[in-house]
C-alpha cells in the first residue's frame, strides 16, 4: 500500500487546532496566511501521498480564506505549481491580477512562487467541511516554457472534459484507494501524474505539439484506454474509429502502442472478454441470456463470441457460467 501521511485537528486540544492546521499547511503545501470564522474550534483533516517529486493531497476543512504574500515566498519558495480541485463549496482564486471562481469541476492553477489568494466557503450550513484535492508539481517537471504556463495562473482548467477528466480521475483514484498500489509503483505513478498534468496544461493552451514525443505518446495511450472503457459496448469500436475520435492517423495510433504488450485491437478484445466473464460469474445475472451479455460488451455475433471466449479462457461461455468458482488461466 502507498504510504499515506494523515493528520486530524481533533487529535490536539481545541485551542491549538487552528495553529496546528497552519503548521500542517506550511509543511505539506506552502506557508500561507489563513483566516477562518471557525478558528476557535478548527476541525479539519488532511491526507498526503508523495509520488516522488509530485505530491497529491486531500484537504477537508471549514470555510476559510488563504493568502500567500511576498513575505511568505521569501521565507520559503519550493518553486511549485499547484492544481487545486474543490469537490464542494464555492469561492474564488486570484493571481497575476486574474480572478476566477473556485468551484467543483475545475482545477484552479497557481504558482507558489508568486503571491496569490483564495477563498472557499460552504454553500449552506450543512456543508460543515469542504473538500479540496491538490497536486503540487515542481516547475521543472512541466516541459513547457514558464511564460506559457504563466497564462494559466489564476485561471481554471476544466476537470470534466479532455485530459482534465483523466487527471481528475487519476488524483481521485490514488487518494481514495491507495491500498490498490504498492510503494514500488511510486516512480510509475509519478510519471503518469507528471505526463497527465503536462498534457492537461498543453491541451488547455493549445500547445500539445510542443510537448516532448514521449509525453504526447503517453497522454494519447491514457486517453485511448479511457475511451475504450467508455465505449466498450459499441460494436463499431475499432482502431479506426478510435484514431478518428482522437484526430490522429491510424498509423500514429499504432505507433503509440508499439512498445505496449497489446495492440489497440487486442486491448479492446481483452477488455470485452473480461467484462463478459465478470457478468457470467455474477449471480445477479444468472437469468440473463449469454448472447445478451455478449452483445452488451460489443459481441453481436454469437458464434464469434463463443470462439473468442473459448480460445481465451479454455472453456465455453456455458461451461464457464456453470462452474462460477473456476478461474481458468488464459489461453496463451
Amino acid at each position: 500500500m502507498l504510504t499515506v501521511a494523515s493528520a486530524d485537528t481533533i487529535a490536539v486540544p481545541e485551542g491549538e487546532r487552528f495553529g496546528f492546521w497552519h503548521d500542517l499547511v506550511a509543511r505539506e503545501s506552502v506557508p500561507m496566511r489563513i483566516h477562518s470564522a471557525h478558528a476557535a474550534d478548527f476541525r479539519a483533516r488532511a491526507e498526503v501521498i508523495n509520488l516522488g517529486e509530485v505530491v497529491l493531497s486531500s484537504w477537508q476543512y471549514p470555510s476559510l480564506d488563504m493568502q500567500r504574500t511576498g513575505t511568505f515566498i521569501r521565507r520559503s519558495d519550493p518553486e511549485m505549481y499547484q492544481f487545486a480541485l474543490p469537490l464542494s463549496g464555492h469561492g474564488g482564486v486570484e493571481q497575476e491580477r486574474r480572478a476566477n471562481l473556485f468551484t467543483p469541476g475545475h482545477f484552479a492553477v497557481v504558482d507558489t512562487s508568486r503571491p496569490h489568494q483564495s477563498s472557499h466557503q460552504g454553500r449552506s450550513q450543512r456543508e460543515s467541511l469542504l473538500t479540496t484535492l491538490t497536486i503540487l508539481v515542481p516547475h521543472s517537471l512541466i516541459p513547457l516554457h514558464p511564460n506559457k504556463i504563466a497564462q494559466l495562473l489564476g485561471t481554471n482548467i476544466p476537470a470534466t472534459v479532455g485530459t482534465g477528466v483523466l487527471l481528475s480521475q487519476f488524483v481521485r483514484q490514488i487518494l481514495t484507494h491507495p491500498e490498490q498500489y504498492q510503494e514500488s509503483d511510486v516512480p510509475l505513478l509519478g510519471t503518469v501524474a507528471r505526463n497527465l498534468i503536462s498534457a492537461a496544461v498543453a491541451q488547455h493552451l493549445d500547445l500539445t505539439d510542443a510537448l516532448p514525443t514521449e509525453v504526447r505518446g503517453h497522454s494519447l495511450r491514457v486517453r485511448v484506454r479511457a475511451f475504450i472503457d467508455e465505449h466498450l459496448g459499441d460494436p463499431d469500436l475499432s482502431p479506426s474509429t478510435i484514431a478518428a475520435a482522437h484526430h490522429v492517423s491510424l498509423r500514429s495510433l499504432h505507433r503509440a502502442f508499439e512498445a505496449e504488450d497489446q495492440t489497440v485491437a487486442e486491448i479492446i478484445r481483452t477488455k470485452r472478454l473480461d467484462r463478459c466473464a465478470n457478468d457470467l460469474r455474477d449471480p445477479l445475472q444468472r437469468a440473463r441470456p449469454i448472447h445478451s451479455i455478449a452483445a452488451r460488451w460489443g459481441f453481436p455475433a454469437k458464434a464469434h463470441f463463443s470462439r473468442a471466449f473459448t480460445a481465451t479462457f479454455g472453456m465455453s461461455p456455458q461451461a464457464f457460467r456453470a462452474d462460477p468458482s473456476a478461474r481458468p488461466a488464459r489461453a496463451r
